[in-house]
This record gives structure tokens, C-alpha cells and sequence, in this order.
């Protein structure tokens, strides 16, 4: 009996992917566990699949000067002592890790135990996270080239895609956000946790995007603005069909977070994408941003220059030039690589 430890989290980046394998590692393993943390977006994902879900204690490295830094070790220490316990009980044959400082302490743990790990780096640049993470890993799998040359021991795969996006009922997913199909649709992904300065961008535009689109919002947790009630503009904190969502997209507005472009990208949509700028950030969205941008596939709008009237100018020109940008992914398709890395995988589950 093989049995899996999946681990990753902080944000939806971090956990998401993981759909995305769960078919295959399902025809591999007989057990598969999540460990994540007590309260972050990934508990609600995994629990939502079925999957039997444990948070431990885990620290996220605040990057402007923070006095909560001086308590990472102390929280990182207690995690994996945390994870150790639960992968003393589980007992699994592998473990899998999508980085995020929430994977950190099960990593390291695993690493004491003698579990094979496994990481996946989804950014042009690997993350802290898993910089560290990846002294303690078998391999380091990347879905860009050159960030696996970075790595000793790592190897460029791909991106896990999940398979339902591209399976939606249009007027089932026109019903679901009260639309009538009527107008093309602009549907904005700022993140699980939300994008405040998108979010504000986007609502101060809805009287002119609302001419010509209408509007599906994720918006993130706790950002959903009660005193709009706009006509062909819906609003949600998250969606677990998000496939509906993309479905009836005609443009995405959206971050750079690699997973987020690969799944939108393997769907053919015209993207304004919105990097978060380097010092919000390690600036990983930026270089995601520009890999595809050079592939002429993307329109990135920086954040400095977001404003209302910039956001309506660039979902035009995505809009006006999506019979091109289809073309372009039509003659370089992205496609998912689940299940080739769930191969690998697999090997260390001995």
C-alpha cells in the first residue's frame, strides 16, 4: 500500500496545482494526505477534494523589516516537530512539496525521517522557500527551463494543469453569474489572497467597462464590495468552478503567478496581466511576466502605470488582438505535464 504526503500552501498558487495531479497520483497511491497550515486558503481547497487535511505551526518571511521576523525559527522549529509527529503516524512513502513557506517545516522533517521528497518550483525564479527546501529534496522539479540550471538537483518538467478548466456548460456558467451572454466577458483573477490595487482599478473602471463587457471578479477573501450592484458585474471572494469563470472569459485580467498564466495560457485566452512589483515581492512575477511577453502571447501592464484608463486601453488591445494571440498558442500549445510528474514521483515511492 503507497501512501503520499502533499504539502504547500500560503497561497492558492502554492496548493492548486495539486487538482491538478490528483487524478494520477490516485491511480499510484492508495493514501494521500495534505499537510498545511491551521488557517491558510489551501485548507479549504484540499478539504473541498476529499482529501484528509493536517495543519501544523508555519512563519512567512515578512521582506520589509518586521520584529515578527525574530520568530521565524522559533514557529519553523515547532512545525517541524509538528510534521514530524503526522509523518510519524502517516508513514508515507513520498512526500511532494509545491513550496511556500508552509511546505518548509514537512520538508525538512521528511528529510530527517528518510522520506523522499519531491519539489515542484512553478516561478521563472525559485522561491525562498524552496531554495531552502531543496538542500533537503531528491529533486526539484520547474515548469521554466532555465530554473532548473539554477539547481543542482533540478529538472525541468512543466506546469500541472488541470484538466477540468476547459470543461464548462456556457449557459449554465451565464446563469451562474447572471449574465446573458449578451457581451463579451472580462473575467479578473487577482489571487486568492486579492489584489487590492487591481481591484480597486477594476471598480473604478466598471462604468466604461460595463459599456462594452461584462465583468466577473475574484477578488480574494474579504474583498467582495457590498455597495456595488452593477448590472453584468458579479463579484466572489473565490470559486471553486472557476472553470465557468474562464470559460465564458473573453479577456483575463490576472497577477503573474506562473500557474495562473500556464492554465490561461493552455486555455488560449487574452490576458492583461498585472505583475506584483519587486519589492511587494522577490519580483518573480515580474520575470514570469516577461518570458511571456517576449512570446508575444500576454499584455503586461505594469502596476506603476495602472490606473483606470490604462487597465480600459490594454483589455481592448487583448481583446481586439485575440485572434492573434490564439494563433500564436495554437502553433506553441501549453499542455499539462501532470502526469509526468507524477512519474517521477512515483519512482521514489519505493
Amino acid at each position: 500500500m503507497k501512501k503520499i504526503v502533499l504539502t504547500g500552501g500560503g497561497s492558492a498558487g502554492h496548493c492548486t496545482p495539486h487538482l491538478a495531479l490528483l487524478p494520477f497520483l490516485k491511480e499510484k497511491f492508495d493514501e494521500i494526505y495534505y499537510i498545511g497550515s491551521k488557517t491558510g486558503i489551501e485548507k479549504e481547497i484540499i478539504e473541498n477534494e476529499k482529501i484528509p487535511y493536517y495543519g501544523i505551526s508555519c512563519a512567512k518571511f515578512i521582506r520589509s523589516f518586521s520584529l515578527k521576523n525574530l520568530s521565524i525559527p522559533f514557529k519553523v522549529a515547532s512545525g517541524i516537530t509538528e510534521a514530524g509527529k503526522l509523518l510519524d503516524r502517516l508513514k508515507p512513502d513520498v512526500v511532494f512539496s509545491k513550496g511556500g513557506y508552509v511546505a518548509l517545516p514537512v520538508v525538512i522533517a521528511a528529510h530527517k525521517r528518510k522520506i523522499p521528497v519531491i519539489a515542484h518550483e512553478s516561478d521563472y525564479t525559485v522561491g525562498l522557500a524552496n531554495k531552502i527546501s531543496s538542500r533537503y529534496c531528491e529533486k526539484v522539479l520547474t515548469t521554466f527551463p532555465d530554473t532548473a540550471k539554477c539547481l543542482k538537483n533540478g529538472e525541468f518538467v512543466g506546469a500541472p494543469i488541470r484538466n477540468g478548466l476547459s470543461k464548462f456548460n456556457k449557459t449554465d456558467a451565464y446563469k451562474r453569474f447572471n449574465l446573458t451572454g449578451s457581451k463579451p466577458v472580462v473575467t479578473v483573477i487577482g489571487g486568492s489572497l486579492g489584489a487590492t490595487a487591481i481591484n480597486q482599478a477594476v471598480r473604478k473602471s466598471l462604468p466604461d467597462l460595463l459599456e462594452k463587457f461584462d465583468v466577473v471578479h475574484i477578488c480574494g477573501k474579504g474583498n467582495v464590495d457590498n455597495s456595488i450592484h452593477k448590472k453584468g458585474y458579479f463579484q466572489a471572494e473565490y470559486l471553486h468552478d472557476v472553470q465557468n469563470a474562464l470559460g465564458v472569459a473573453s479577456v483575463c485580467i490576472t497577477r503573474a503567478g506562473s500557474n495562473a498564466l500556464f492554465e490561461l495560457l493552455s486555455l488560449k485566452k487574452p490576458c492583461v496581466v498585472i505583475p506584483l512589483p519587486k519589492g511587494n515581492s522577490r519580483g518573480d512575477q515580474v520575470l514570469n511576466a516577461s518570458y511571456f511577453q517576449k512570446e508575444g502571447v500576454i499584455y503586461c501592464l505594469p502596476q506603476a502605470e495602472l490606473s483606470s484608463s490604462s487597465l480600459l486601453f490594454y483589455v481592448n488591445s487583448a481583446y481586439t488582438n485575440r485572434t492573434n494571440i490564439k494563433r500564436i498558442l495554437e502553433e506553441t500549445p501549453i499542455t499539462d505535464k501532470s502526469q509526468e510528474i507524477v512519474k517521477i514521483i512515483s519512482k521514489f515511492a519505493k
